[in-house]
Order: structure tokens, then sequence, then C-alpha cells
């Protein structure tokens, strides 16, 4: 979901062979669940767990470790990580072309991980589980910021889910093929491949120094060190809130009652608020422009 993208790594060698022929898949259109979350503004809430539980694979974190630049350049990187993302589901024919764009993008993204392995961006197990973290993160956030969903609509997600890896260029083969297939698949991951990478770490660190935001007037930079220990903290607690708790156990992350209590009230006022919202508040632009365009 990091787009930009944390499709980086893979402990094998090399890239697969590209897709061969086969048709196109259909772009999203409304109708579809990715339709009405992947554009609403409490998605913004969750991206930050899906890119936890990517860069605590070995290899994606070590590629984002060593090519992203989420350090110098943090706020620009989750923009252009936003706007691909929002490509994805509300860009019709240019989601194929984002899809294979970043599949260009990563050709070039090699290294060696925390464990000594040699990966590649573009190494199907890893290119896969970078999208494979969306399914429970998207659960977790239905869970608490918009509503649970029931077993009909957990499959719906997932087959879209699935739909949307055929338009990045993910092979329907190297992605469990039900959500009954998915959960050992997660388990196996969680206790066999994921760490507490440094990439985790920084992220979930909240004396981080984070610039203020590109572009941001005088008031909110003069503000900015008053304001940023507050957020980082509120950043850091629904990031960790959001992790599935086997995640949390695994990496050694606390996580109380008391925090969990606290989630729950919060989620409660942003399902309370923000469905009250006016389009233009609580829908991303590009996301809000394709809604618009779609009842005309």
């Amino acid at each position: 979901m990091d787009s930009g993208h944390a499709h980086a790594a893979g402990p094998d060698t090399g890239p697969a062979p590209g897709p061969g022929p086969r048709s196109e898949p259909v772009p999203f259109g409304p109708g579809s669940l990715l339709w009405d979350i992947a554009g609403d503004v409490r998605l913004l809430l969750s991206l930050p767990a899906a890119l936890v539980l990517q860069v605590a694979h070995p290899a994606v974190g070590a590629g984002v470790d060593d090519h992203s630049v989420f350090r110098t350049d943090p706020w620009g990187r989750a923009e252009r990580s936003l706007d691909s993302l929002q490509l994805w589901v509300y860009g019709g024919e240019q989601a194929l072309e984002e899809g294979r764009r970043l599949r260009r993008l990563h050709r070039t993204i090699s290294g060696t991980d925390t464990r000594g392995r040699p990966y590649h961006a573009l190494t199907p197990a890893s290119y896969a589980w970078v999208h494979a973290t969306a399914y429970p993160v998207f659960l977790r956030a239905a869970q608490y910021l918009f509503h649970p969903l029931d077993e009909r609509d957990e499959r719906r997600l997932y087959d879209e889910l699935l739909h949307l890896g055929a338009i990045l260029g993910i092979d329907q083969r190297d992605m469990p093929r039900t959500p009954e297939e998915f959960w050992p698949y997660f388990d196996t991951m969680v206790r066999e491949e994921l760490e507490r990478t440094p990439v985790v770490a920084e992220l979930l660190d909240p004396r981080r120094p984070i610039p203020p935001p590109d572009g941001a007037g005088a008031f909110l930079r003069r503000t900015w060190p008053v304001l940023r220990p507050p957020l980082a903290r509120l950043h850091v607690f629904v990031t960790t809130g959001l992790l599935p708790p086997a995640v949390r156990e695994h990496l050694g992350l606390a996580w109380t009652a008391r925090d969990e209590r606290g989630l729950r009230r919060l989620g409660t006022v942003v399902r309370t608020v923000v469905p009250l919202l006016p389009e233009r508040l609580r829908y991303l632009p590009r996301a809000r422009a394709a809604r618009r365009a779609a009842r005309t």
C-alpha cells in the first residue's frame, strides 16, 4: 500500500519474469467496496499500520532503508504514495499504467536484507507480501474506524484486493486464493519472517524528527515544535493499535487494556464525525473527483 513504493524486497535472487500475455484487468468503479473506502479520509489513519507490516519483512525493510527517501522527504514521499494508491482505485485506465510504472520503478531495486539474504524488489513472494498487508489492515480499520465487515463483505474485500493485485501486476498464483487460505499464510509470515527491523523501530519512534509539512505557512512553522510531539505520539498510538495483535506481540510492541479502550473511544468519535462531513472533506481529492464524474 505504500506506493512510491514500499513494494521493495524479496529474500530470493533476481526478479521473476514478467506476466505472460493475458487480458487487462478491468479498472474499479462505483459499486465496489474499495471505491467506497479507499478514498475516505479515514484511510490516512490506517495506511501507517500497513507500512509497518510491510517493512517488518526483512527484505522489504531493507529495500526501504536502502532506497527510499522517507527520511529526507517524508511529506513528498507520503504525497506521492497516496496519489499512486488513489490511482489504483479511481484512475480508470490510468490505474493500469500506474501498475506498470511501479514495476518499472522497482526493477533496479536490490540489495541484501537484515539476515544477509539477497533481495530484489520484484521477487514475487515479497512483492505480493506488500500487497497482502492491505487485507488485515483494512479489516482492522473497518472494525475501529468504519464498521466491522460481515463474512460476506470480508470475502468480497479479499476478492477485490486480488483484482487490485492484478492491476499492479501481481500474479494471483503468488497470493492466497481465499480468506481461508490467507490467514495460515499470514500467520506463517508473522512467525517466520517478520521482525522489528530498523525501519519499523524508526517509524514507531515518536521522537523521530519530522519537519513541518511542505508548504506550511509561517504560523504552522512557528508552532510545529509544540504540535509535533503530541501529533507524533497520536500517530504511533493509532498505528500500533491498528496492527493485528499477533504482530504487535511478535514485534514486542506494548499495548495495554487502557490503550485498547482509548483506541475504541477514538474510533467511536471518528465513526460518528466523518460520515457527517461534506464530501469535499470526507473524500481525498482524486476519489472526490472520480465519484463526482461517476454521478454525471
